[in-house]
C-alpha cells in the first residue's frame, strides 16, 4: 500500500491527480515565498498564514489557507513526502472528492483546534499541511480499528509504527503546532465513517500502469520481468527515504545544513 510502484512522475500524476496538484501548490508557493521572495509571495503569506488574532477579527479564510503554506524548505519537503507516501492509497480507495473532503476537513478542524486552544496574540503564526496529513492518519487508524478488510496486515503495521513515531515527535520537537496535529488527527478519525462509505480495499500487491490511451490496467507480465532493484530494497525504500529526510531535517535544525 505504501510502496510506490509508479514508473514515472507522469504515471503518478495520472493515477493520483489530487495529490499531485497539492504537491505542485506546495512547491510553487514555497518558491514564491521563500526562494524567489517575490512581493506576491509575501502578500500570499501575509494574507494566508494562520493567525488566531486575525481569525478573531473575522478573517475566517485563515482556517483553510495555512494548509498550503510552509515555513521553510524542509517543512515543505517533509509534508510533501508524507503526502506522496500515505495519500495515494486513500485517493484510490475514496475517490477524488471524498479524499479532498477528508484532507481539507481534517486540516480545517486542526486549525479550529488551534484557534480554540492556541495563543490569541498578534505574534503567533502557524502554517503547514501537517494537520491535514495527520487527518489521513486518523482515517487510517479508523480503518485499522473498524474497517480491517480495507487494509492488509503489513500496511497496518507500517501505519501504526509511523503514527506512533509522529505522535512522539509532535510533543518533543520544538516549533510544532501540537493543537493542529492532534485535532487534525481527531478530524480525520471523525470524518472517516462518512468518507469511507463505499470505499474499496486497496490491493498492495498489484502494479498498475497508464496506457497511451490513459486507461489504467494491470501489467500481466510483471512477474516475468527482471527488476534492477532487489525486492528487499523495494520493500525498505520508503523507510530508507524517510530516514534520509529525517537525517537532513535534524542536520538542518542543528545548523549543519543551511
Amino acid at each position: 500500500m505504501f510502496i510506490r510502484t509508479e514508473r514515472s512522475i507522469k504515471e503518478f500524476s495520472k493515477l493520483y491527480p489530487m495529490i499531485t496538484t497539492l504537491i505542485i501548490i506546495h512547491v510553487l508557493l514555497w518558491l514564491l515565498i521563500n526562494l524567489l521572495q517575490l512581493p506576491i509571495g509575501e502578500l500570499i503569506y501575509a494574507l494566508g498564514a494562520g493567525s488566531n488574532y486575525y481569525i478573531l477579527q473575522g478573517e475566517f479564510w485563515r482556517l483553510f489557507t495555512p494548509i498550503f503554506l510552509h515555513a521553510d524548505f524542509m517543512h515543505m519537503l517533509f509534508n510533501s513526502f508524507a503526502l506522496v507516501l500515505f495519500g495515494p492509497a486513500l485517493e484510490q480507495m475514496l475517490g477524488k472528492g471524498k479524499f479532498l473532503l477528508g484532507y481539507f476537513g481534517a486540516g480545517i478542524i486542526g486549525n479550529i483546534g488551534t484557534l480554540l486552544l492556541g495563543p490569541n496574540d498578534f505574534w503567533y503564526i502557524h502554517v503547514g499541511a501537517s494537520g491535514a496529513i495527520y487527518g489521513l492518519f486518523g482515517i487510517y487508524i479508523f480503518i485499522v480499528a473498524f474497517r480491517k478488510h480495507l487494509m492488509d496486515q503489513q500496511s497496518t503495521q507500517i501505519v501504526m509504527i509511523i503514527f506512533i513515531i509522529g505522535l512522539v515527535m509532535t510533543f518533543i520537537q520544538p516549533n510544532i503546532n501540537v493543537y493542529g496535529h492532534v485535532f487534525g488527527f481527531i478530524g480525520g478519525f471523525a470524518l472517516a465513517p462518512l468518507i469511507l462509505i463505499g470505499a474499496k480495499p486497496f490491493n498492495s500487491w498489484r502494479v498498475v500502469h497508464v496506457r497511451a490511451d490513459d486507461e489504467i490496467a494491470f501489467d500481466p507480465n510483471r512477474w516475468n520481468k527482471k527488476s534492477l532493484i532487489p525486492r528487499k530494497w523495494k520493500t525498505n525504500l520508503p523507510w530508507i527515504l524517510l530516514g534520509i529526510l529525517i537525517l537532513f531535517g535534524l542536520l538542518s535544525r542543528l545548523g549543519i545544513l543551511g
